[in-house]
Formats: structure tokens, C-alpha cells, sequence
């Protein structure tokens, strides 16, 4: 027979739970608009990516609204897709030639 584990009761999280609500989402009351490019580019990254719910404190229906608000200022080159003066990385990061 082997020893008997110790008991780590104190050392447990016991407040799983619900998780709480950290307040409204800021787009659900006034919408974005892809023309007002100050609001667009505080929901992408310095590196050009769309930030993500966790990050923006956007609710599902309104990180939509901006993903769909981001691509329509990209495409008419309102804002860029990449940061200025950033290079674009390649997949898998291999050597330089």
C-alpha cells in the first residue's frame, strides 16, 4: 500500500462561480462607424491586429461591429493594414536571405 496524500483543502479555490460582469460593453450605446478612424484604431493593435474581446471589453455582437468597422477602414485605406514602418513577419520565422 502507498502513503496517503495530505490534504490541500486551504490551498483550493473554492469561488468558481459565475463570473462578474465588469460593466457595459463601451460601443453597445453609441456604435462605431468605420469613417471615425480615431475610435477604430483604439481597438487595433500597434502591430495591426484586431484586438481581442478579452483585451477590448467588448461585448460578442459589438467585437462584429468593430471587426467589420476595422476591415471596411482598411479597405479604403483609412487606416493601414500594417503599423507604419513595421515589416510584416512571415510564418515560421526561418532565416533571412
Amino acid at each position: 500500500m502507498g502513503k496517503k496524500r495530505p490534504q490541500a483543502s486551504s490551498k483550493r479555490r473554492k469561488d468558481f462561480g459565475p463570473p462578474k460582469k465588469k460593466g457595459p460593453c463601451p460601443i453597445c450605446n453609441t456604435g462605431i462607424d468605420y469613417k471615425d478612424t480615431a475610435t477604430v484604431r483604439k481597438y487595433v493593435s500597434d502591430r495591426g491586429k484586431i484586438r481581442s474581446r478579452r483585451v477590448s471589453g467588448l461585448c460578442g455582437a459589438c467585437q462584429r461591429e468593430v471587426a467589420r468597422a476595422v476591415k471596411n477602414a482598411r479597405e479604403l485605406a483609412l487606416i493601414p493594414y500594417i503599423a507604419p514602418g513595421g515589416k510584416p513577419t512571415g510564418r515560421g520565422g526561418g532565416r533571412n536571405r
